[in-house]
């Protein structure tokens, strides 16, 4: 897959980048040099989830149009469907969890060490922010899903937030942000698409829960618009599953690679949307999990370990 291959040659080249510099740095200018040369890295590879679901669509596109046949379990090309396959395909979303979760570590290195080089900003240590409010978060995600769901359909349904709106603690916010964003945009998309463009929406409700003696910090969000069929939860965590039209998928040919995520994407068609969120969450040792009551809704849980007691889930 070309889109695959620019990837590839991205990573060997920031590999080459990292190998030419010099081992030792002995000096202040030494360490401006490695932190542009780590700022050129960082912006290089801004677009890599972007390029990735394009990888993933032109394998899609691929197994369409014949050119890329799949094996079933027992070695044989498989007779069904070729989409009912994609979440059978182990050895391939292994790779894609590994390929991601390093991703996303990389990232956090990079990103933590611009970051303290930077005058300092209140209650942030790098990118990692003390004092975070979930509320706070839930607020801009539902400014960014609204927008998004506004600007394709006209409208978009009311969120109401309850539970612990003064709960603060340590975690990246950014990450925070990509996940709620993800299924919020995901509820507003269902939940207009279940009632219709001129219904009256049921509202999405967003519950942040904690306590003192409480493991986690967990957020729920649940939606009333008509739930996933159960043979579609496991395709759901899929890298190369997607509801939206190919056309919607197609179009995203030509978006905007430069960043990791942006409320420029459409609602619906890149396809890593909730596997890439269950991987920020599980990074820092929490999960993402979703239970759906198919013809009535969704209900998403956000589980968030606060930072400082959790390894890096380093892949293997």
């Amino acid at each position: 897959m070309p889109s695959a291959i620019k990837v590839k040659e991205l990573y060997i080249q920031s590999f080459l980048d990292l190998v030419d510099f010099p081992a030792s740095i002995s000096s202040q200018d030494d360490e401006e040099r490695l932190a542009i040369l780590l700022e050129g890295i960082y912006e290089r590879h801004a677009g890599v989830l972007v390029t990735m679901a394009r990888a993933a669509y032109e394998f899609r596109d691929a197994i369409r149009n014949g050119t890329v046949q799949l094996k079933a379990k027992n070695n044989n090309y498989a007779e069904q469907d070729p989409l009912l396959s994609y979440e059978d395909m182990d050895e391939l979303h292994q790779f894609l969890d590994r390929f991601y979760v390093a991703r996303i570590g990389i990232r956090v290195l990079i990103g933590q060490y611009l970051a303290l080089r930077q005058p300092p900003i209140d209650h942030y240590v790098g990118i990692i922010c003390d004092n975070t409010s979930p509320y706070e978060v839930v607020l801009q995600a539902i400014d960014d899903a609204a927008f998004m769901c506004t600007r394709k359909y006209g409208d978009a349904p009311e969120v109401i937030i309850s539970g612990k709106k003064d709960l603060t603690f340590p975690y990246v916010p950014t990450h925070l942000h990509y996940i709620l964003l993800e299924l919020l945009k995901n509820s507003m998309r269902a939940t207009v698409d279940w009632h219709g463009v001129d219904g009256d929406y049921p509202p999405i409700k967003v519950i942040i829960a904690d306590g003192k003696e409480n493991e986690d910090v967990v957020i729920k969000v649940s939606d009333e618009g008509g739930g996933i069929p159960r043979s579609n939860i496991r395709k759901i965590w899929s890298y190369l599953f997607t509801t939206a039209d190919p056309d919607i998928q197609a179009g995203m040919i030509a978006f905007n690679e430069n960043v990791d995520h942006s409320i420029d994407s459409p609602l619906a068609g890149l396809g890593y949307g909730l596997p890439i969120s269950r991987a920020y969450a599980r990074y820092f040792g929490g999960d993402l999990s979703i239970m759906s009551m198919e013809g009535y809704g969704t209900d998403a849980f956000v589980y968030l370990t606060r930072l400082g007691n959790t390894k890096e889930p380093l892949p293997i």
